[in-house]
């Protein structure tokens, strides 16, 4: 019989009072779960959009799909995943009416996934009514995403168990729930449709069931239930195989222990024989498929690949983005918490790590270890770092660097959080960090909907014409469906890379049947475009087709300028309306103000110019590390068939360069056609970057001579580096974050022959 000295405890009323803190936090949970899963729009939490309609094909009885590259359905790069999850939620939802997906999942082609943004455009989907009463699609979705809620409790209930198992200290145990239970991400992602809410659940389940066995000597049955767990959780997601590993070393512990390898093949067994059961089939289905048992060719042939790899040093650029979706990065990671959030969660974190070797020395000093429980930590430091292990692997193959990627350890790193606050005082104050740390968790995770979430997909508000007053009026019509009736501009003057923001005035004056896509362009005396910002108006929420004749609102749209723009510069800005499907304009009709055939053209700002210690347009732009861009000269932004260009970049070596460069400048026209090209070591071959030294300054001119045959067109001017291997040096951005391997300087306009 199984030998437990784990702290089981009778069930007796004085027990069960014990209790009800616990039960308070995990009722905490599913109330706060619930308010996530109603606020938060249909098909806006992480990958969502792609995974319910796994879901809805499942229910429709279509099975399984077949991925291919160049035949995607609308569960992408999801469709790739062990179905578990998605059968389930099929099993829940059947009989639900979902025809209506198509018109409910009205995608906005414009959503800037990924990429938070001031002037939001953050809705991956339009939203122009109330969801609630919940039905069709939108009743299945919050039937999966209930679900979902009830796996993350089970989650909770994991995480007290696993630390009451290995400390039977009930404070610890208490917040270690309430850490996992009130990080804000883990709220939104167990409150959507995400296989990841059922593969942490399962994971929680196994992690602690380890621990609990490592306390005694477990039956090949209870070995067989662990398998039963490990089995379904491979069977949601391949990254569910690093449990089998952990399991085999837990077996192995006890055999030790026990000195029984007997033990240690009956658990072999017990364990092996329902993974393969359950989800065995799933593996060799994908090696018949894809020739791949993980199947992660056809992921990667979908999300697309990585490119250009980066270093490991390069990856820890993306390490600040790592931390915000652990703790709360909602929508498709671009709806971020107040940057306060993320302070206050990274502090409380590393004062829980650095505080827990604390709590362990007060344990040892109480005489509380033997040798079970160091294997039973040795498990909650292990995991995680084979989570994190497989997921910088991941991060490697395609741009995937989430930290929301680590909860399936979730209830580990909780645990390690709450010994570090529960071990820094003694006595009375002993309940003072832990109480303060996981009610100001609670706190800001509850507000986290109505003040985050909720005003990303806000619609605008409109009112009556007579009631706007923009600082300058137009009173352009487009189409005679549509007036701009003005504008407000900020600012006057700006530097490279500064924003333009500008306040639209919109009227409604017919009913419009298309979805136009708005543009608003900030154009270079040239007419050049040096902003741009494509995207659906109402800041990405409110698309024409929904517009009312007669109502008007105001739109701010902010525009992200080049940090390559040449200086002196006067610019101005052109809005207007197109059709996403063939590029086409609505023209303007009706205009009291200078206009092109079909955009209004206003405003005027300054780009005075810039010039630091005699290096025109400074920049830093950095090449591997290695070299930094740091100005150059472009004496045109425009030139007729055959006539040169002189192009100078200035260099700085970051460091003592051991390796030759070559350096690429080309002017690339429409499908990447090379119109003008110099490639070579800098200076011609006389200063070859093998003899840079560190903080040299590197003076380096180019002619480009435009192709004869050229035609009339917007081109750009593109530079970059590359070794002998024609291998390109990738460029960096903040924190080391690999950005590609060229730097377009900027647009450069082809003029015909005849031009003057």
């Amino acid at each position: 019989m199984p030998q437990w000295s784990a702290s089981a405890e009778t069930n007796t009323p004085a027990n069960a009072f014990k209790r009800l803190p616990f039960v308070a936090i995990l009722a905490a949970y599913f109330v706060i779960a619930i308010i996530y899963s109603i606020v938060t729009p249909s098909f806006e939490a992480s990958d969502e959009l792609w995974h319910y309609p796994f879901v809805k094909r499942l229910a429709d009885g279509q099975g399984l799909p077949v991925q291919r590259a160049d035949q995607i359905g609308p569960w992408r790069q999801e469709g790739s995943q062990p179905p578990l999850y998605y059968a389930l939620g099929a099993l829940f939802t059947w009989p639900v009416d979902t025809s209506d997906m198509d018109s409910v999942r009205w995608l906005n082609p414009h959503a800037d996934i990924g990429v938070p943004k001031a002037d939001r455009n953050a809705n991956m989907v339009v939203h122009p009514l109330d969801e609630f009463p919940y039905t069709g699609t939108l009743l299945a979705v919050h039937i999966v995403r209930w679900f979902s809620v009830i796996l993350g409790g089970i989650t909770v209930l994991a995480a007290y168990l696993l630390a009451r198992q290995i400390f039977a200290d009930e404070l610890l145990a208490l917040t270690t729930a309430a850490v996992t239970a009130f990080n804000a991400m883990f709220l939104f992602i167990t409150s959507s449709v995400n296989n990841d809410a059922l593969l942490i659940s399962l994971s929680a389940l196994a992690l602690w069931l380890m621990v609990r066995f490592i306390a005694g000597r477990p039956s090949a049955l209870q070995w067989f239930g662990l398998g039963i767990i490990l089995g379904l959780a491979c069977l949601t997601k391949t990254s569910a195989l690093a449990l089998t590993p952990l399991a085999a070393l837990t077996a192995a512990v006890i055999a030790v222990r026990y000195h029984s390898w007997d033990d240690f093949i009956y658990a072999g067994f017990a364990l092996l024989l329902p993974v393969l059961l359950i989800s065995g089939w799933w593996y060799w289905r994908n090696w018949q498929l894809y020739h791949d048992p993980l199947g992660l060719n056809a992921f990667v042939a979908i999300v697309g690949p990585r490119y250009p790899v980066p270093t490991l040093r390069q990856l820890m650029g993306e390490w600040k983005g790592f931390v915000m979706s652990y703790w709360g990065f909602f929508g498709g990671v671009n709806v971020p918490a107040p940057g306060w959030y993320y302070w206050a969660m990274s502090l409380l974190a590393l004062f829980g790590f650095a505080g827990a070797p604390l709590y362990l020395w007060r344990q040892y000093k109480q005489k509380a270890f033997t040798g079970r429980r160091w294997w039973q930590l040795a498990l909650t430091v292990i995991f995680p770092i084979v989570v994190f292990i497989a997921l910088i692997r991941w991060t490697l193959m395609t741009i995937a660097s989430q930290g929301r990627l680590m909860f399936p350890a979730i209830t580990l790193i909780s645990l390690w959080i709450a010994m570090g606050w529960v071990g820094l005082f003694r006595s009375r104050l002993r309940l003072v960090v832990p109480v303060s740390a996981c009610s100001f968790m609670a706190i800001t995770a509850v507000i986290m909907p109505f003040t985050v979430i909720k005003p990303a997909y806000a619609l605008p508000t409109t009112v009556d014409v007579s009631q706007m007053s923009p600082q300058n009026e137009l009173n352009v019509n487009y189409g005679d469906q549509i007036r701009l009736v003005g504008y407000d501009l900020a600012p006057s003057e700006l530097a490279p890379g500064e924003p333009v923001a500008v306040t639209l005035y919109w009227q409604a004056l017919a009913p419009i049947a298309d979805d136009y896509t708005a543009f608003v362009h900030v154009l270079t005396q040239d007419d050049l475009i040096v902003g741009q910002r494509d995207r659906y108006p109402g800041q990405g929420n409110y698309p024409t087709s929904l517009w009312q004749p007669g109502e008007a609102f105001s739109d701010t749209v902010i525009i992200p300028t080049d940090t390559t723009m040449l200086t002196p510069n006067s610019l101005r800005v052109e809005t207007g309306f197109y059709k996403l499907s063939d590029g086409s304009r609505l023209p303007i009709t009706e205009s009291a103000s200078e206009t092109l055939s079909d955009a209004a053209v206003f405003g005027f700002i300054d780009v005075p110019i810039r010039q630091t210690g005699g290096i025109p347009n400074p920049m830093y732009v950095d090449f591997g590390g290695q070299i930094a861009l740091v100005g150059y000269e472009l004496d045109h932004t425009s030139a007729r068939p055959g006539e040169a260009v002189h192009l100078t970049l200035y260099w700085q070596a970051q460091t003592d360069i051991h390796k030759d460069y070559a350096v690429f400048t080309h002017i690339l026209g429409r499908e990447e056609r090379m119109l003008a090209q110099k490639d070579g070591w800098p200076q011609g071959g006389l200063a070859p970057t093998s003899t840079w030294k560190k903080s040299q300054l590197i003076k380096d001119s180019y002619e480009l001579v435009v192709a004869s045959d050229a035609a009339p067109e917007v081109a750009e001017v593109e530079i970059g580096l590359y070794d002998a291997e024609v291998k390109r040096l990738p460029i960096l951005g903040e924190g080391g974050y690999v950005q590609g391997t060229r730097l377009v300087l900027g647009k450069f306009r082809i003029l015909s022959p005849e031009a003057n």
